[in-house]
């Protein structure tokens, strides 16, 4: 593993220790406390993991597994169903091979969230990751109606040394996003991210400006992929879960971004999301510096959740 993604494990196996010592430590000792397989074994896991964030749906399917295992291989001894309860929700996780395939065509990409889960700061994270790749990116600040969001916004497309475009406060949303989308044509972009309003208290007016500025990238920008990341605050749990719902109802989400995983105690959600709405986690947030967003890698999301550190290195 290189340098950088070790360093980004251990930063987050650090963010996940409230986590950990929250839902790890109590399945622990359920391996450790039962003498036999039985239902009450099984029971007392799915309520540690319901009880976790890890979700009812997620629960039922991972001990659902674990159940279907233990009998193929004959396992007697509880302790040693931890590795295939480890293995089972890696399996609740799993990232499609194409998940990322946008990076590499000429892309649209729509970021949605409600004010406050760091969307600003994950616009220009991902531009850098994207510069650093060495795409051309260039940032649409539509989120025209919070104060300061467009200022905000600017300071990061300095750090990640991008190009911008920005409408007055107040403005048309959609209308920043036409010029955006032209300015992306002209200028041969490979990937315009979009910035845009972080509400849900009006769900009407919130899908209508989705479906506005939908139409305008189809009509004005047909031949670009079009991707929709949903910035959720990891710390925030079965609200998370909440929000990101809501936002599927209101547009074709196609990808999660899991902010403000650092020092959660409810980093479980992170398996909730993806098994009930089977939209995947792409992104992942333990830090506010620029490089402390990364791509979602379940293996290691769990391992650094069970502290397997000794297998990484």
């Amino acid at each position: 593993m290189s340098e950088e993604k070790l360093g980004f494990f251990e930063r987050l196996k650090n963010g996940l220790t409230k986590t950990r010592n929250n839902i790890v430590s109590s399945i622990d000792s359920v391996f450790n406390g039962f003498k036999t397989i039985d239902d009450d074994f099984y029971e007392e896991l799915e309520e540690i993991l319901v009880m976790g964030d890890i979700g009812i749906k997620a629960a039922e399917q991972i001990i659902m597994e674990l159940k279907k295992e233990v009998k193929q291989r004959h396992i007697k001894e509880p302790v040693d169903c931890r590795d295939i309860l480890i293995d089972s929700i890696k399996e609740q996780m799993k990232v499609n091979q194409d998940a990322y395939a946008f990076e590499n065509v000429t892309s649209v990409v729509l970021v949605v969230g409600v004010n406050g889960v760091g969307k600003t700061t994950t616009i220009g994270k991902l531009a850098s990751i994207y510069k650093s790749q060495g795409k051309k990116v260039l940032i649409a600040a539509a989120d025209t109606f919070r104060a300061a969001a467009s200022e905000q916004l600017e300071e990061w497309a300095k750090r990640a040394e991008v190009d911008i475009i920005t409408g007055k406060e107040g403005s048309d949303p959609a209308s920043v996003i036409f010029d955006a989308v032209n300015a992306a044509k002209a200028r041969k972009i490979d990937i315009l991210l979009c910035d845009t309003a972080g509400r849900l208290h009006n769900k009407k007016n919130l899908m209508e400006e989705l479906k506005k500025i939908g139409r305008i990238i189809e009509r004005e920008f047909p031949e670009a992929h079009k991707e929709s990341l949903v910035v959720l605050d990891g710390a925030t749990g079965q609200n998370a879960l909440m929000q990101a719902r809501e936002f599927k109802n209101a547009t074709d989400i196609t990808g999660i971004v899991l902010t403000k995983m650092d020092g959660t105690a409810k980093g479980g959600i992170a398996v909730a999301i993806q098994s009930e709405l089977q939209v995947p986690v792409k992104y992942i947030g333990v830090g506010e510096k620029i490089n402390d967003l990364q791509k979602f890698d379940p293996n290691d999301f769990v391992d650094a959740l069970f502290d397997r550190s000794h297998e990484k290195e």
